[in-house]
């Protein structure tokens, strides 16, 4: 069972920070983080399409320039990293996964996960064209699909995109799913769990991974 630290450790430090990501670090199997463009095109770590609910400012994240985007305060005096600077920090230390958020985004944000991203590298999404990217971008790289909600044939849709893993919401595993999925050759990632009974009813179905906002939590109780 490997443990991701969700936005780093989005329960004990302000999300997708350079302070959560070394929390997690502490703990984590790999942290998670998301990445979007700025105004001039540079990837940044944020998870929703606009600062307002991490942040002291206001707008969509692609209207500040990156360097507008880094006098922002993020909480406790952190500002909001750029997926190099993030890279550099978990390189060496810990495995990364990154979720491309934005369909369009993954020719830049593969090329800084070229040149800068961790041996350790996985990249998701919701958006399946963003899977084909990644492959076309960088072929070695092993990529997940990561499912809210219940669809037809979940399992055979990832494998038919080449995904290496499917991430499912916590309240769609099943132990019907998660053996399909397994059949493809597919891992099975669950988030996002943060209590002892999540994780045991999660690793009852036989998960491989999970994705927790206090990776700390999931460590005491994985040992």
């Amino acid at each position: 069972m490997f443990i991701i630290g969700h936005r780093g450790a989005k329960a004990v430090e302000p999300e997708n920070t350079l302070r959560a990501i070394r929390e997690g670090m502490k703990y984590a199997d790999y942290v998670e983080i998301d990445a979007r463009l700025s105004r001039d095109r540079i990837p940044v770590v944020m998870h929703d399409p606009t600062v307002d609910r991490t942040t002291d400012g206001r707008g969509p994240v692609n209207s500040f320039t990156i360097a507008e985007l880094m006098t922002l305060d993020a909480g406790k005096g952190e500002r909001i990293p750029s997926l190099e600077e993030v890279c550099r920090a978990v390189r060496g230390s810990c495995g990364l996964f990154c979720e491309i958020k934005e369909p369009g985004s993954e020719v830049i944000v593969c090329g800084v996960l070229g040149r800068e991203a961790p041996r350790d590298l996985w990249i998701v999404s919701f958006h399946a064209e963003s899977i084909t990217a990644a492959h076309q971008y960088l072929p070695r790289v092993p990529t997940g699909l990561i499912v809210s909600r219940m669809g037809s044939d979940l399992p055979e849709q990832a494998a038919d995109l080449g995904a290496d893993a499917i991430l499912l919401k916590y309240d769609l595993l099943t132990t019907d799913l998660v053996s399909a999925c397994h059949d493809r050759s597919l891992r099975v990632i669950s988030w996002t769990l943060n209590t002892p009974a999540e994780f045991e009813k999660a690793a009852g179905f036989g998960i491989d991974g999970l994705a927790s906002d206090d990776p700390c939590a999931a460590r005491r109780f994985f040992g």
